[in-house]
Formats: structure tokens, sequence, C-alpha cells
């Protein structure tokens, strides 16, 4: 998966994000953690529109490059954080897999499905993405 870095500026209910390594991709929302999944929206649109055009999106950039880029270190010394932003594209097909857990977890998300009224795969699709956007 790749994971771009992002430069989070602004004040209290209002933030902007930019993505320095993909030219005009930018979000924002308040709090940080809103601009933030925004600006994962943003790299998965700006990726959707690269592919639909039949370009290649630019690859992310290392810590390094983006530390000495002189516009993100006079971003950085302004006062913005930054921040790495994972892109997650659907392939937009099913797979199978097999999954080792423990058996009690399983029996909780299956009981979880069911309060939800999905299946176990429908509640782990929609659960993954959320754990993998949150950083957490």
């Amino acid at each position: 998966m790749a994971r771009y870095a992002a430069l989070i500026d602004g004040e209290n209910g209002a933030y902007g994000v930019t993505v320095p390594g993909l030219l005009g991709c930018a979000s924002g929302g308040s709090p940080t953690d809103a601009a933030l999944r925004n600006a994962m929206e943003a790299i998965r649109l700006r990726a959707d529109d690269a592919i639909a055009a039949g370009e290649e999106l630019p690859a992310p950039r290392s810590a390094e490059t983006l530390r000495v880029d002189p516009e993100v270190a006079r971003a950085v010394a302004e006062g913005a954080a930054r921040a790495i932003v994972p892109l997650r594209l659907d392939a937009g097909r099913p797979a199978k897999t097999n999954l080792s857990i423990d058996a009690g977890l399983l029996a909780a998300i299956d009981e979880a499905a069911a309060a939800r009224g999905l299946t176990r795969s429908a509640f782990l699709a929609r659960a993954a993405p959320e754990k993998i956007e949150s950083g957490s």
C-alpha cells in the first residue's frame, strides 16, 4: 500500500492538508482526524483520475526527500505538521482468504455482524478500512 506524506496546517476549527508529492492534491476538515480522512479521499480520487486518464500516479516521495525539500521545510518551519496518508485503491472484485483468529474473537465478530444485519465478510470488509484509515 502506497503512503504519501502530507502537511497539515491551520488552527482550531479549520485545518488544511496538502500532499506535496501529488500536484493539486489538497483537502481539509476539522478536527485534524477529519482533515486526514478527507486527505485519504482526496488522494484516492486523484489516483482514480490518473488511472482513468491512463497516467501513472507519482510514487510517494521518501521522508528524506521531503525533509530537504525547501517548500516542505518552509511549511514545517511555519508550523505545519507532517503526516503519512495511505492510499487504498479498491480492486473492484472480491477475493477469498483463509484467516486464523481466536475463537472468542470470531464469536464476537459474528455477534456484532448479526446485530448489524451483516455477514461476517461484510462486517470485516467495513471494519478493516476504518482501522487502516484511522492509523491506529
